[in-house]
């Protein structure tokens, strides 16, 4: 029997291109399968020129930072596409927005290097050490988040468990954690912080929210193996400190970097 004939070999890149991208709305609720899905249709939509690995089976040159969990919404989830043609980044991001579903909106587009690392100041995806989370939690009055915020930084460890479909994770919440504290409503206000991901991207502190019923953590959380998300650190307030919301949390990732650009301490 022949053998099949092998395939040309693939159009070099010629530029790499890192894509800030948000989650929001509905979109929290999408898989980072389905996100990654969305983007290559979006890519083909867009009709950029995207590179493709060599090889019987090809697929389009698009590498992807840890997504944020399921559930979860975010101002600052990253990727990489190649490509094999020079383009404009404001241009791509505008092409890019105008095929993207509801709730995943390009912030911004950046050149990177020939490897596909972030620019200058941000990084490369290996050096996405840490997140920044802000959580609204219904239903608890700040005052007692403040006292579990500080008895929870105050251990040595918190130990929680995550049960997964396979399994289930120990994990050590504390190990994590590098800062967290309750903001205050109207910081958040005069910040403009994206929040409820239920009502897209506007200023938080306008949309409802009572600020005597209702505590918002920042938290600055370290990416570990295996990871250890917002919803664990929540796990342990609750086992150790009380913390029940009276409805889900609004959980979204605000920033990823160092953790000296997200703390402002450098790391001794």
């Amino acid at each position: 029997m022949a053998e099949p004939a092998p395939r040309s070999p693939a159009t070099p890149a010629v530029q790499h291109l890192v894509v800030r991208y948000a989650k929001r709305g509905k979109m929290r609720f999408a898989s980072h399968r389905d996100v990654a899905r969305a983007f290559e249709r979006g890519v083909r939509r867009a009709a950029l020129p995207i590179a493709y690995s060599a090889g019987f089976t090809p697929h389009p040159k698009i590498s992807y930072a840890g997504g944020a969990p399921t559930g979860v919404a975010s101002e600052a989830e990253y990727l990489s596409v190649a490509l094999t043609s020079w383009q404009a980044a404001p241009e791509v991001r505008q092409r890019l927005n105008a095929v993207l579903p509801d709730g995943i909106d390009v912030i911004d587009v950046m050149d990177a290097g020939g490897d596909g690392t972030l620019p200058s100041g941000t990084g490369s995806f290996g050096g996405l050490e840490a997140s920044e989370w802000r959580v609204e939690l219904p239903g608890v009055r700040p005052e007692a988040a403040t006292r579990a915020v500080a008895g929870f930084l105050a251990l040595s460890e918190a130990p929680v468990e995550r049960r997964t479909d396979k399994a289930v994770r120990h994990l050590d919440a504390r190990a994590a954690v590098i800062e967290m504290n309750v903001v205050e409503m109207d910081v958040i206000a005069a910040d403009s912080v994206p929040a409820n991901p239920d009502r897209g991207h506007r200023a938080a502190g306008t949309g409802g929210i009572d600020p005597e019923d209702c505590a918002i953590l920042r938290m600055v959380v370290l990416h570990t193996a295996p990871a250890v998300r917002p919803e664990d650190v929540l796990t342990a307030l609750r086992s150790g400190h009380g913390i029940t919301p009276s409805s889900p949390p609004l959980t979204t990732r605000l920033a990823q970097g160092s953790r000296t650009s997200l703390t402002g301490k450098n790391v001794s």
